[in-house]
C-alpha cells in the first residue's frame, strides 16, 4: 500500500550543515553539507537547486516515494537500524538526491528491489513540486574506529559546541531511533506497524557523541513499558537552524537581485522552517519572513509612525527588559552631574513619550545638598492620532510628583510631527547665567537620517540652546547601510541577541508586546524605504563622527554611573546574561558580549562640563 508524501509534513531526513561532526576512518573522503555547489544541469527543479540538490523535475515523484520508504525503514527498521547509514561504501553526494536515497534504502534492507516497490508516476492534479524544498537528507557518516565490521559502527550526531551564543541557535528537539533490522515489504507499508514507535534512554554511554536522556525529560511523549532498553540516536535540530538562516540570507539576496519569483519561494520556505523551531529563534525568524514578504509583495506598513501604539508598547519593553532603565539611568546621572550648583536648570526632552524618565531625576534633585534648583522641563512628541493632548497629561502628572517631594516645576509640551520641525525661538529659553539647559534624546536622532538635512538642521538649533550637556541613546548597530543585504544582515543578528535577552522574562504579557515593539522596528528596517523607513540605526562610532562636524565634543560619564548601571541589572535575572561596558567614556549595555545600546554625552566644544568620579 503507497502512502501519499503530504507536503507539510517535516520529515526526519535532513542535510548535515558545516559544523557536523564525523568519526575517524581509514580513508579520508571529503564532507557532504547541503551547501556543495550544485552543477547547473538541465530539467532540474529551480527552487531544490537553490537549497542545493540536484533532483530533475521528472523525478520528483519517485524521490517522493523513495522518501516514504526510507521514512517507513528508518521508524520500523529491526536489529541494527540506523547503525547500518554508517557506511562508508554506498553513500553518495547527498545533493544528487535521487542516487543518495536509493544507496541509503539498498543498505537498510539489502535484500529487498527498491526499484520494483517504487510506483511510476501517475498524472495528478497535485503536484509535488510545490513544496519540493521540504525535501532534505542526512548522512551519518561515522565509523567507530578500528573496526571493520559494519555492526560496531556507531552513528554521529551534532556538536553544539561549535555555535556561537548570540548567532542562530536552533533548539534540541527531534529524535531517530533504532528497532530490530529483520523486516518484510508488509512491514515496511503497513500503517499499524508505526504504532510501536518507541523512544527510549540511550545504552551507548561510553560515546561522547551520541546525546542521552530521559524521555520523560521530552513534553508530550507518552513511552510503552517495555523490559528492554535500546539505543537512539538524536539528531540536533540545529541543521535546521542553519538552513533556516540561509534561506533567509538568500531571500534578502533574491529581494536585493529583484529575482522576485526565487524570493518568493524563499520566503514560503522560510516559513515552514521557521514552525520547526522554538523559542527565540522561531519567532525571530517569523517577524523577518513576514517583513520580506511585505517588501515582496509590496505590502508596507499602513502607518509606520504610529506613536500610540508604539507608546503603549514601549511601555512593555520598559519592564521587560533593562535597556530602557539603562538608558534612562545614565542618561539622568550625566544631567544630574552637570546640573551640580545649577539653581535653576531646564530639559528639554526630544524623547518625552509617556516621562517614564523624568521621576527618578525628580527625586534625585530633590535630595540634593543645599535644596533642589527650580526644575523646568519641556517635552517634545508627536501628535495623538486622536488629538488629545497626551503630552499636558504627562505634565499634569509630574507636577503633581513635584508637589510632593517639594521641588518647583515648570512644564511645557510641544507637540511635532519631526524633531526637524523646532526652532530654538519656540522653546522661550532664558539666558545661560539664570537657567542652565539640557538637551535630552532616547531612541529618537536616528529617525531625523530618513530626511537629507534633517540631522544637521536640529544640531544646529541645539547648539542655539548653548547647553551644559546633550545626552544621547541609541542602538548600538548599523542598520542604515545603502546596500539591503548588508543592512538586513546585520539587522538578523542585532535583533536575534535582542530576542534571546527577553527570553528570560517573568511576565509573558510584557514580554509578547516588547517582541511586538522590536518586531515593528523588524519590520520597518527590512520592509520600507525612502522617507518611510525611520529605524535608521547607527553605530557610537558614527554618532561620534556626525557629532564632531557639529562641533560637539564628548563628555566623560563618571565611574559613579558605570557602578550604579550595573547594580541596575541585578534587578534582572540577577543580571545574568546583561553586561555593561565603557567605551571611550560612553556607556554600552549588551546581551553578553553583543553591544545592544549606547549612551553618549556631549557639550559644544567651546565649553568645558566637569563630571563627578
Amino acid at each position: 500500500m503507497k502512502r501519499e508524501l503530504d507536503p507539510h509534513q517535516n520529515h526526519n531526513l535532513k542535510p548535515l550543515p558545516d559544523s557536523s561532526v564525523t568519526g575517524s576512518s581509514s580513508t579520508s573522503r571529503p564532507k557532504m553539507c547541503w551547501e556543495d555547489e550544485v552543477q547547473q544541469d538541465g530539467g532540474m527543479d529551480e527552487l531544490l537547486a537553490v537549497l542545493g540538490y540536484q533532483v530533475k523535475s521528472s523525478d520528483m515523484a519517485e524521490v517522493a516515494q523513495k522518501l516514504e520508504l526510507l521514512d517507513d525503514l528508518m521508524c520500523n527498521g529491526q536489529g541494527e537500524g540506523l547503525t547500518q547509514l554508517a557506511s562508508e561504501t554506498v553513500h553518495y553526494n547527498p545533493s544528487d538526491l535521487s542516487t543518495y536515497l536509493q544507496s541509503m534504502l539498498s543498505e537498510l534492507n539489502p535484500g529487498c528491489n527498491f526499484d520494483s516497490m517504487v510506483v511510476p508516476p501517475q498524472p495528478s492534479a497535485d503536484s509535488f513540486l510545490g513544496e519540493s524544498s521540504s525535501i532534505t537528507s542526512i548522512d551519518f557518516t561515522a565509523t567507530t574506529p578500528n573496526s571493520n565490521n559494519k555492526n560496531n559502527r556507531t552513528p554521529q550526531v551534532f556538536d553544539e559546541s561549535s555555535s556561537s551564543d548570540y548567532d542562530l541557535k536552533a533548539i534540541p528537539g527531534k529524535a531517530l531511533y533504532t528497532q530490530p533490522q529483520t523486516q518484510t515489504r508488509n512491514q515496511i507499508e503497513s500503517p499499524s506497524s508505526r504504532d510501536h514507535k518507541r523512544l527510549k534512554p540511550s545504552t551507548t554511554g561510553s560515546n561522547p557523541d551520541i546525546f542521552s536522556f530521559s524521555a520523560s525529560s521530552i513534553p508530550g511523549l507518552t513511552i510503552p513499558s517495555s523490559e528492554s532498553t535500546r539505543p537512539i540516536v538524536v539528531v540536533d535540530s540545529q541543521e535546521n537552524g542553519i538552513r533556516l538562516v540561509h534561506a533567509l540570507l538568500a531571500c534578502a539576496e533574491a529581494v536585493q537581485q529583484n529575482n522576485l519569483s526565487v524570493a518568493e519561494a524563499l520566503v514560503k520556505q522560510i516559513g515552514f522552517l521557521a514552525v520547526s523551531q522554538a523559542g527565540a529563534m522561531r519567532k525571530v525568524a517569523t517577524y523577518f519572513a513576514e517583513a520580506l514578504a511585505r517588501r515582496i509583495y509590496r505590502l508596507y506598513p499602513q502607518n509606520p509612525l504610529d506613536h500610540s501604539l508604539s507608546d503603549i508598547l514601549q511601555m512593555h519593553f520598559y519592564e521587560t527588559c533593562p535597556y530602557l532603565k539603562f538608558a534612562h539611568f545614565t542618561a539622568n546621572q550625566a544631567i544630574l552631574e552637570a546640573f551640580e550648583g545649577k539653581k535653576r536648570v531646564h530639559v528639554i526632552d526630544f524623547s518625552m513619550n509617556q516621562g517614564m524618565q523624568w521621576p527618578a531625576l525628580m527625586q534625585a534633585l530633590a535630595l540634593r545638598p543645599g535644596g533642589p534648583p527650580a526644575f523646568r522641563l519641556t517635552g517634545i512628541g508627536p501628535p495623538a492620532p486622536d488629538n488629545s493632548d497626551h503630552l499636558q497629561e504627562v505634565g499634569w502628572k509630574l507636577a503633581q510628583l513635584a508637589e510632593t517631594i517639594h521641588v518647583e516645576f515648570e512644564y511645557r509640551g510641544f507637540v511635532a510631527n519631526s524633531l526637524a520641525d523646532l526652532d530654538a525661538s519656540m522653546l522661550e529659553l532664558r539666558p545661560s547665567e539664570i537657567e542652565s539647559v539640557a538637551v535630552n534624546s532616547v531612541f529618537e536622532l536616528h529617525k531625523l537620517l530618513a530626511r537629507p538635512g534633517a540631522i544637521e538642521k536640529v544640531l544646529t538649533v541645539v547648539k542655539q540652546m548653548k547647553p551644559e550637556i546633550v545626552t544621547m541613546v541609541e542602538q548600538e548597530s548599523n542598520h542604515n547601510g545603502s546596500v539591503f543585504l548588508d543592512r538586513f544582515t546585520e539587522s538578523l543578528h542585532y535583533y536575534s541577541t535582542m530576542f534571546d535577552s527577553l527570553e528570560g522574562s517573568v511576565s509573558s504579557e510584557d514580554k509578547v508586546m516588547s517582541e511586538v515593539y522590536l518586531g515593528k522596528q523588524i519590520c520597518n528596517v527590512v520592509a520600507c524605504e525612502g522617507v518611510d523607513r525611520v529605524e535608521r540605526h547607527e553605530s557610537l562610532s558614527q554618532w561620534r563622527t556626525r557629532m564632531g562636524s557639529a562641533g560637539f565634543t564628548a563628555v566623560h560619564l563618571g565611574s559613579n554611573a558605570f557602578k550604579q548601571a550595573s547594580m541596575l541589572l541585578a534587578l534582572f535575572a540577577g543580571g545574568e546574561g546583561y553586561r555593561v561596558e565603557e567605551n571611550n567614556g560612553c556607556l554600552m549595555l549588551g546581551w553578553h558580549t553583543r553591544p545592544l545600546i549606547a549612551t553618549s554625552a556631549w557639550q559644544l566644544a567651546n565649553k568645558s562640563v566637569v563630571v563627578a568620579q
